[in-house]
């Protein structure tokens, strides 16, 4: 599970980004067969699943596909792994069977438990881990899999500035790193930005819980500039960390994601906003940028999740956070299958209609006059989520003023549009967008482009 092992064992397919994993849950009436999952994830950039059970028929079904599985073990399950016995037992019959050949990567042992405010419960996860990493011990199979345990944010007493990280005094952290610590396991956790936008709902903070380009938020302590709210929270437990003296603990993040859809009183589940935030996700974790607190480090995360479950109860939203639909068709599209070599949305380049050839000489690309806002939004979030610097049209940039969306998505379109070689299909945007000959610079705002 420890990202440093994934990247090294040869199995593991160079197709696939080994950051980057999903959750599979179980919680439908109208799922595929494992069988037919197994074939999805293979035609994806997925490297590995987190599962919530030891389900016999998904790990076999993935057997020999390079897939990592992460096998989960829940809350209920926990005080019985108390006895060394039940451990054992367990890991003979649920992991043993199906080594080598289903990639078995790590155990995590149930969800949140210390969130739970169950006293007991919580005593007796401790000692489930350490039945389990010995059992895993008596098999030699510790070093290939992992124990750990996923926790909510709730965890944190601060978390803002990030580097005031702290957990709260309510449990006991230091023993619970001191396992991890001695075994080279991860501390996992589930941050979810679009939690955290529902409590505070401005623009603003959607800007920035989306990775769209906003003014940032300063860090006072460091100095440290944080343009999305994911880096936040993963640097807040960085610091609580680091704060108990654990600096060498990697960081897992075993939960995160965005609804598609939700109840009216849900602000912000919607189909733009999860294709905003899972696909700059996608884009943020793969560039292996790292957050402030930890540069060009690699961030392992878990997509909450592979499929909408129908079952799960609760308010609307909670069944509409899947990547794909039952029928294996995507829900929406954040360039996850491997024919793709980007990272489309709605507004993303595409075939639909020819783009006018570009111009002889220099030529930039901007919005076609008339282009609705939605549509404008859309290019510039594809446009940023690209990997190219929107620095210049954040506020104090360059190119923020004037402050509209059509400014700003025309940088954006032709930031890209240079950057992706100049081919007219990389400024069709859904047939929004256009070549011209005449510079659109203004003032200091500056649009690049380069000789035909």
């Amino acid at each position: 599970m420890l990202l440093v092992e994934s990247i090294g064992r040869s199995r593991t397919l160079v197709e696939h980004s080994p950051v980057l994993g999903v959750n599979y849950g179980h919680m439908a009436d109208n799922l595929p067969p494992p069988s037919a999952v197994a074939k999805l994830v293979q035609n994806t950039t997925i490297s590995k699943l987190r599962l919530y059970g030891a389900d016999s028929a998904t790990l076999q079904a993935f057997a020999n596909t390079g897939i990592g599985l992460l096998v989960g073990i829940s809350n209920d399950q926990i005080p019985s792994l108390n006895q060394l016995a039940v451990a054992q037992n367990w890991v003979k019959n649920n992991i043993v069977p199906f080594i080598p050949a289903t990639d078995i990567i790590g155990i995590s042992v149930g969800n949140e438990v210390l969130f739970s405010g169950d006293r007991v419960l919580i005593s007796q996860l401790l000692p489930a881990l350490q039945n389990l990493h010995a059992a895993l011990v008596d098999v030699s199979l510790d070093q290939q899999i992992k124990v750990s345990t996923p926790h909510s944010m709730a965890i944190l007493s601060t978390s803002a500035p990030p580097s005031a990280g702290r957990f709260s005094e309510s449990f006991d952290m230091k023993a619970l790193l001191d396992f991890l610590q001695k075994i080279g396991a991860p501390f996992m956790i589930n941050p979810y930005p679009y939690f955290a936008y529902k409590s505070d709902p401005t623009d603003r903070t959607l800007a920035y819980a989306l990775f769209e380009p906003n003014q940032g938020s300063y860090d006072t302590n460091t100095g440290l500039k944080y343009t999305n709210m994911f880096d936040a929270q993963v640097d807040a437990v960085y610091s609580a960390m680091k704060y108990l003296g654990y600096t060498d603990i990697d960081i897992v993040v075993a939960e995160t994601g965005w609804p598609s859809a939700g109840d009216p009183s849900e602000t912000g589940a919607s189909l733009q906003n999860a294709i905003a935030y899972n696909g700059n996700l996608i884009k943020h974790v793969t560039s292996m940028t790292g957050t402030p607190m930890m540069p060009n480090r690699s961030i392992e995360i878990y997509i909450f999740g592979l499929f909408n479950e129908d079952l799960k109860p609760g308010p609307t939203s909670e069944r509409n956070f899947g990547l794909f639909k039952t029928d294996l068709t995507m829900a929406y599209d954040v360039g996850l299958l491997r024919s793709q070599s980007a990272g489309p949305s709605p507004a993303a380049p595409r075939a639909g209609g020819p783009v006018a050839a570009p111009p002889i000489g220099k030529a930039w690309c901007i919005a076609k006059p008339g282009v609705d806002e939605k549509s404008l939004k859309g290019n510039l979030d594809y446009a940023c989520g690209q990997g190219i610097d929107c620095r210049p049209i954040q506020q104090g940039g360059p190119c923020y003023l004037p402050n509209t969306m059509a400014s700003h998505a025309a940088y954006a379109m032709n930031a890209y549009y240079q950057s992706a070689g100049r081919k007219s299909l990389n400024c069709d945007f859904a047939q929004t967008g256009t070549l011209t000959s005449k510079d659109p610079s203004y003032g200091g705002c500056v649009y690049s482009t380069v000789n035909a």
